[in-house]
């Protein structure tokens, strides 16, 4: 996700520069705080959210927490982490479900910052969690609204309710208000409300919306703000706010090139919490918004706790627990392997990589990541026979010759799956035996053995490839994976969940899948 693309660069080259000085000088504070007020200021972050963090940042980084701090830049990081979650929201805010059914969520915004797409979304993460929501149409002003949210509809698998063609015929207060009936009595548990919206604010908006929210009495209104329309974000949101009033923001539109300005300005002034984050095209990329997590996004620190959220969605605990005692007692095979990848199939590898620690740094390599790769390496493995799939070192010359002509690829990317499937086999039976295996680049880890020894395994476990730019992105992988797994606190095994943990699969696992599926 290129949440706050250009922000997060800024602050994370500001910040990196203070690393290596034993001491902060208050010249370096102040030097470091000038950065961060240009870099907000840039990201279209309004003028007085700027003035009041930047001011924060300074008095603590120059207070005693700093000065007494084993670490004074590392300090003032977690001091800038802080005021980043304190102005995104503090704490996350869930909805609020009615005592008595049905729920009434109505949605509010200006056109075109997806109201329509967004209630498909919300409504399919809500039937993820047992609920029973129903999509009402009630913008009948634009063109097609009512078509595109029945066809929404269909997608997320959950029914609308639409008495009205739209397209400038009917009463949208009637059908919102018709919509809550037909819902006690079908007993559906949460009515979502799609409303009208307009290219701008206008009073015509403004009395429609109040006029919906007074026959419904909704129990959450969320107005959709679109993350890219920078320092209109604030004005927009104050005239909603002014006009209808709401209980919380959804953010759309964070996977494009936002200059995150919107988010980091609206939370503080409106005083509402933002609750939701659309973060893609597909009903599936939507994810409550958390402060504390978006902050280390933004910061380059990476997001562990999504991460694993985002795994376990993706892969079936108890086929995990089975390949996890595989992994353990090296009885791991390609055809395991091409078990996990089926299951990785339904999320993105890519999104999940850009979580980790320290990514930042490595953009180009991940949009370069092709996931067709997944393809690829099923087509090879495919085309092994049964014996070959559960015991690679069957794999001679002309078994290899056969399987890439099967596969439609060459002997030597073969051979390199082959390759990168032991070398990654290996590392995790170690790290599921609870060692920690040596990662070019990095000293030794916590719990490893010193000395010689690691020097001799660093040199051997080094990426074989060519190509320099190839094997510095390879390498540079392992590293952040490592960073990842030291992070979250523990080890895990496998390309599945850690044996005995419930925890989804480590950030270690994920660096190893990414590095066996690239080429």
């Amino acid at each position: 996700m290129a949440t706050f693309g250009t922000l997060s660069d800024r602050l994370a080259e500001t910040l990196k520069n203070l690393r290596g000085k034993g001491k902060l000088s208050a010249a370096d504070v102040d030097g470091t705080v000038r950065e961060i007020r240009r870099a907000l200021l840039d990201a279209d972050v309004a003028l007085d959210v700027v003035r009041a963090f930047t001011a924060k940042v300074r008095e603590r980084a120059l207070g005693d927490e700093v000065n007494k701090a084993l670490n004074p830049a590392q300090q003032v990081v977690q001091i800038v982490n802080e005021e980043l979650v304190t102005i995104l929201g503090g704490q996350q805010r869930r909805l609020e479900f009615a005592k008595r059914p049905p729920t009434i969520i109505m949605l509010a915004g200006l056109q075109g910052a997806g109201k329509t797409t967004l209630a498909g979304k919300l409504a399919k993460w809500l039937a993820k969690d047992s609920h029973t929501p129903i999509l009402v149409a009630a913008d009948l002003q634009r063109p097609n609204a009512v078509n595109q949210l029945q066809v929404v509809g269909e997608q997320a698998g959950v029914p609308v309710f639409a008495p009205e063609p739209g397209n400038g015929v009917g009463n949208p207060v009637r059908v919102a208000k018709d919509a809550v009936k037909y819902a006690v009595d079908r007993q559906y548990d949460v009515v979502i409300i799609d409303t009208a919206g307009r290219l701008g604010v206008d009073a015509d908006l403004m009395k429609q919306a109040s006029d919906i929210r007074r026959a419904t009495q909704p129990d959450e209104v969320l107005f959709v703000l679109d993350a890219m329309i920078g320092q209109d974000a604030v004005a927009t949101a104050k005239a909603f706010q002014e006009g209808v009033d709401f209980t919380g923001v959804v953010l759309t539109k964070l996977d494009g090139d936002a200059r995150g300005g919107a988010a980091l300005s609206v939370a503080s002034l409106t005083g509402r919490p933002i609750m939701f984050a659309s973060t893609g095209e597909t009903l599936d990329d939507f994810e409550p918004f958390y402060p504390d997590r978006m902050a280390s996004r933004i910061l380059d620190l990476g997001d562990i706790l999504s991460l694993i959220e985002q795994a376990q969605e993706n892969f079936d605990e108890a086929e995990a627990l089975k390949m996890a005692e595989k992994i353990s007692t090296d009885t791991f095979t390609l055809e395991d392997f091409l078990k996990q990848m089926q299951q990785l199939r339904g999320g993105s590898i890519k999104k999940m990589m850009s979580m980790l620690p320290g990514m930042g740094g490595m953009k180009e390599q991940l949009d370069n990541f092709d996931e067709r790769e997944i393809v690829r390496t099923e087509a090879i493995i495919q085309s092994m026979t049964l014996a070959e799939r559960r015991n690679h070192r069957l794999l001679n010359g002309s078994r290899r010759l056969r399987i890439a002509r099967g596969s439609g690829v060459t002997v030597t990317e073969v051979n390199q799956l082959i390759q990168r499937f032991e070398q990654a086999s290996k590392m995790m039976r170690t790290v599921a035996r609870g060692g920690m295996p040596q990662i070019p680049g990095m000293g030794p880890m916590p719990g490893s053995h010193g000395g010689a020894r690691n020097k001799q395994n660093t040199k051997k476990k080094g990426s074989k490839s060519g190509n320099p730019a190839k094997r510095a992105a390879e390498d540079a992988a392992r590293a952040a994976g490592k960073q990842a797994a030291l992070a979250a606190g523990g080890t895990g095994s496998g390309f599945g969940l850690g044996a005995g943990s419930k925890d989804g699969p480590s950030e270690e696992e994920l660096a190893s899948l990414q590095k066996m599926l690239g080429r």
